[in-house]
């Protein structure tokens, strides 16, 4: 029987990373609105881990086929950690990243440099069509840039400064981003985690 992965997002920036990284499964990648399985998630999980888990879940039920989630965000140090797993609804869901970039740029504004860093956290889930659950993690070291700069990428990219590329997140080419990105990493280990589970079977 040939798989499909379901990944549980609406959110097309992130669908193209995911369909780039997953290529070479074999496997056919859609999103939970191409499945057909359009639900109401609340993510009250108090980890990236179990968030993922509970997106990965909730389209699970609706699919019984092997569904992929993640939640990742943004953690800078200077802010005790913010926006942390409130990444997506720092400052309200509707509000414009570059609002939300702004004022993480101005609430750093006293900042010396080496107090600037944060990091960029991912965790994967993927629940199996038996309701086996797994999970990676990845994580990519930076500091908040002092502007924005770049038209690549998403969200809080265009902040995130990599010093040893002397770029933003939003200003690496997109296959040396997926090579090093918290999510890159997160799903390069969940791609070998389900390789080996369905090698054998799909041979």
């Amino acid at each position: 029987m040939r798989h499909r992965i379901i990944f549980a997002t609406a959110n097309e920036g992130k669908m193209r990373e995911v369909r780039l990284i997953l290529a070479d499964l074999g496997m056919e990648v859609i999103s939970m609105k191409e499945a057909g399985a359009s639900c109401d998630i609340e993510e009250n999980g108090s980890t990236f881990a179990e968030n993922a888990a509970i997106k990965a879940k909730a389209v699970w039920q609706h699919t019984k086929e092997i569904v992929l989630a993640d939640d990742s965000g943004l953690v800078v140090d200077y802010l005790g950690g913010e926006p942390g797993i409130y990444s997506a609804r720092y400052l309200g869901e509707d509000t414009p990243y570059e609002i939300k970039n702004q004022v993480i740029i101005d609430r750093l504004k006293d900042a010396k440099e080496e107090e600037r860093t944060a990091r960029f956290v991912s965790a994967i889930a993927a629940v199996l069509p038996d309701g086996t659950v797994l999970h990676t993690e990845g994580t990519v070291e930076g500091l908040i840039a002092c502007a924005p700069a770049g038209t690549g990428g998403f969200g809080y990219d265009p902040i995130f400064y990599l010093p040893e590329y002397n770029m933003t997140s939003a200003q690496i080419p997109i296959e040396k981003k997926n090579e090093i990105s918290h999510r890159g990493k997160a799903l390069e280990a969940m791609k070998e985690k389900l390789k080996s589970l369905y090698r054998e079977e799909d041979r």
